[in-house]
This record gives structure tokens, sequence and C-alpha cells, in this order.
């Protein structure tokens, strides 16, 4: 199914029901290698089989659990070089450039954002050229773009499939004002409608 067709109430973040200390360590394990068996998981977990099978399907299906993929190496896979593409969008072209964004094959990940820029995608390429080719050549031709800064990426050096709120560390230091810089989002942003 893909997120056009999914029930706008399970699409990324959006809240289903509250998941108990089982849901969580399903998720735990489950983050640790995703073919793992319904009977390896079930044992890891403390839980039957039955138990373990109906709990996957049904954070599947409240869409918690989005998907089961493989983690690739990209450099091994060919695509040696990443970039992170700050843009900054027109006024009133947020539809039109998120459609256009969605349609090509060259971003790993995009994110409408708060601050200097308007959008952050991470792309990959064979080279430097390809990312200067996307980046100048593809996205700063499109007609919704204002500017656009390309970084590239020397070293990723980590990349968690998804954090859990257990994995969060309590932190009870009072932040000093003056330390982020917070731009709140332009007009029409927040009210894009949901993927």
């Amino acid at each position: 199914m893909s997120s056009k067709d999914a029930d706008p109430s399970k699409q990324s973040g959006r809240s289903a029901a509250p998941l108990d200390e089982t849901a969580y360590r399903i998720l735990d394990v489950l983050r640790d290698n995703g073919r793992v068996s319904i009977a390896a998981l079930a044992e890891k977990v403390g839980i039957s089989r039955a138990s373990a099978y109906t709990r996957v399907e049904s954070l599947v299906h409240d869409g918690v659990i989005t998907g089961f993929s493989a983690r690739v190496d990209q450099a091994k896979a060919g695509l040696s070089i990443g970039a992170l593409v700050f843009v900054t969008v027109m006024p009133q072209a947020w539809a039109s450039f998120r459609e256009r964004i969605i349609e090509m094959p060259d971003v790993e990940w995009c994110a409408i954002t708060t601050g200097e820029h308007d959008a952050m995608l991470l792309i990959r390429a064979v080279d430097v050229s390809g990312v200067h080719e996307f980046s100048t050549g593809v996205i700063a031709q499109l007609p919704e773009v204002r500017t656009v800064v390309s970084v590239v990426v020397l070293d990723e050096v980590i990349r968690r499939p998804y954090l859990l709120p257990g994995d969060l560390p309590e932190r009870q230091t009072e932040v000093p004002l003056g330390m982020t810089r917070w731009t709140p989002a332009s007009p029409g942003r927040d009210a894009l409608p949901p993927r």
C-alpha cells in the first residue's frame, strides 16, 4: 500500500492508541532484526507465538509499523556520495513543490523544516558532479524554488532506523536561552494536506 492510499489516521506523525511495554519490546527487537521469526520474537519478548503474531499485525494495522525493509550501505550499493540540499520555496508554491519532490527518485528523504530554509532533502549520487547536476539542474530550476544550498555529506556518523520513547534519557538540566534559533513555519506550510 502506498502512502497515498493509506488511511490518514495511520500516517506518519498521527497518534494511534497508546503503546504498552510489550509493544515497545516488540519494536525494540524488530529494530535490531526486522526479519526475526515470530517464534524468536515471541521468545525474546516473553509472550506466546500467537500473541506475538497478533501484536505485530495490530502494530501494522494501526500504522505504528509502516513497513519492513533492508538497510543498505549506500557506498557499497554504488551511491558513494550523499548530500543535504536545503531549499527555500516560493510563497504559495508548497503543494506543487511537494508533489514534484515526491516524484524524484534521487531524493532519499525530505522534510519541511523551520529555520532559514523551508525544506531539507537527502539525496544520493554516484559522484559529486551528480550532486551538482541535481541541485542546480533539477531543484534550482523548479519554478517553486527560490534558493538552493547543497552540502556534501563527508561521513554519516550515526543513522538509526527509528527511536523509541525509552531510548531518550531523562534530562533535568536547565537550557540557557539563546542556544537554539527557532523560526516558525511560513504561513501555509502547516496547513498542507497530509501525505
